[in-house]
């Protein structure tokens, strides 16, 4: 049998998820009728929630001398079940003993993973239910509890021990701890169910993947299981709403044809013969037309040549985009067309170390045009040689160091020759790779001139030179690499 909850409270109702432990003190200082009276507060407290593995799973725990799980989340996922249950429990008797029943709630029945534990990732509440004496040493217990992610929520039928009470629930006091009368606690009845709700009401209607134009719908799929259909119903404040039916093996749709930057209202309707279900509501809001170029970015920087990128891309929309550049403060203008399905180009030819004035402009098929700017810098040319630096070693030898750039090169050439008439025209030369930045020249003629020079593709660029400040009266000549 599947009890139907027509009379449940609005907003009850397919509102919630999470698993929610009873600890009712059934010792010998609670009479008979006293007992009686929580169970039907209990009943009428839990009467409207919906019952099961995708809604809200409910225990009951007794103390006693002995503590007794009577049943764990995973017994009653039907109210009729659940309702049933309440009305066979009798009282335990016996010492208030709450430390090991606590013990007990932790260890195996607020812990996720165990047989009939609570559900990874899921809200957490303990919700005890006293006549307020003896309660024992509770404080720290319930703390642990609290520090592991559980809600705890106090109903006490006396008005002792509040101190101890009140340091055991979980903040707000004045929403989590309810003292009242045994006669009277269908008073607090909305109060509690409300706090309950509050820790573990679930989002069960989401709006995701929003455009300018479409939407995602998604929800909890409710109706598995069950026969019925969603009725989704969507639509903007003063218009007339659009109507969709889903089947009840789905859980999600696309709503499609909206209008840009415009806020819709959409609702979620399970229906079904068998249980009644609560309507979701949600709101949401369309993103707004972003015409390109709507950001322009710079990449690839070199000496000679820069790679704009635009976007969104929107090829629906442009036809062509059109590249204007020109060198700060007064240079030629130069222009490049691309077609509407491109989003970068490489600018070539620029003059290096200097500024750009980059603008982008996209044509709308509308004959509508937007621009967008943006200044780039080229880098500046890096020297393929200076620093030349000669440093004697001994009486006919020096150390040859330089810097470099060995982009673009094909190595460098080093000449040395005398500069004394003594040693005029002996001239020597050597090529290194263009990964070397240092060699050693040795038996070098007295006053030796020695120039490095750049090798290109084409040509040998300038040089640097240097005269070793030595005297030799060595007739050979060589180098030492």
């Amino acid at each position: 049998m599947v009890c139907s909850q027509n009379s449940a409270p609005e907003g009850v109702l397919n509102c919630c998820e999470g698993d929610v432990l009873f600890l009712l003190d059934s010792s010998g200082s609670v009479t008979s009728y006293e007992h009686a009276r929580m169970l039907s507060f209990l009943s009428e407290l839990l009467l409207p929630f919906s019952l099961g593995r995708d809604q809200v799973r409910v225990g009951l725990l007794q103390v006693g001398t002995k503590p007794r799980l009577e049943f764990g989340f995973n017994r009653h996922s039907t109210q009729s079940g659940l309702q049933g249950a309440l009305t066979n429990i009798r009282p335990l008797r016996g010492d208030t003993n709450t430390v090991d029943a606590l013990k007990m709630a932790k260890e195996w029945v607020l812990r996720p993973g165990t047989s009939d534990g609570a559900r990874e990732g899921l809200p957490r509440v303990l919700v005890w239910l006293t006549d307020g004496v003896k309660p024992g040493d509770v404080i720290g217990p319930m703390a642990e509890l609290r520090e592991e992610g559980v809600a705890v929520l106090v109903v006490s039928t006396g008005h002792s021990n509040y101190k101890v009470l009140r340091e055991v629930v979980t903040p707000p006091v004045e929403n989590h701890l309810h003292f009242v009368d045994i006669d009277d606690m269908g008073i607090i009845t909305k109060d509690l169910r409300d706090a309950i709700i509050e820790i573990i009401k679930a989002e069960r209607l989401h709006v995701r993947d929003v455009s300018t134009d479409s939407a995602s719908l998604h929800w909890r799929p409710v109706l598995s299981g069950l026969s019925g259909h969603y009725e989704i119903r969507f639509g903007t404040s003063g218009s007339q709403y659009q109507r969709l039916i889903q089947s009840a093996q789905l859980n999600s749709v696309r709503l499609t044809d909206l209008k840009p930057d415009t806020t819709y209202s959409v609702s979620l309707i399970p229906e079904s013969n068998e249980i009644t279900f609560n309507t979701l509501s949600t709101t949401f809001t369309t993103k707004p037309v972003v015409e390109s170029p709507a950001v322009v970015t710079v990449s690839e920087s070199g000496e000679t040549s820069v790679r704009v990128s635009w976007g969104p891309l929107q090829p629906d929309t442009v036809t062509s985009y059109y590249i204007e550049y020109s060198a700060l403060p007064r240079g030629n203008l130069q222009t490049v067309t691309v077609g509407r399905s491109q989003n970068s180009t490489l600018l070539r030819n620029l003059l290096p170390g200097t500024i750009y004035l980059v603008t982008v402009t996209a044509r709308h098929a509308s004959g509508k045009q937007k621009s967008m700017s943006v200044k780039v810098c080229t880098q500046e040319v890096t020297p393929a040689l200076d620093d030349l630096q000669l440093t004697t070693v001994g009486s006919a030898s020096v150390q040859v160091d330089w810097r470099g750039s060995a982009a673009g090169l094909r190595g460098y050439w080093l000449t040395w020759e005398g500069q004394q008439s003594s040693a005029a025209n002996q001239r020597s030369s050597l090529y290194l790779p263009p990964n070397s930045l240092s060699t050693r020249l040795t038996h070098l003629p007295p006053y030796a001139r020695v120039c490095v020079s750049p090798i290109y593709r084409t040509a040998r660029g300038d040089g640097l030179c240097c005269t070793a400040q030595f005297h030799s009266d060595a007739l050979g000549y060589g180098f030492q690499s």
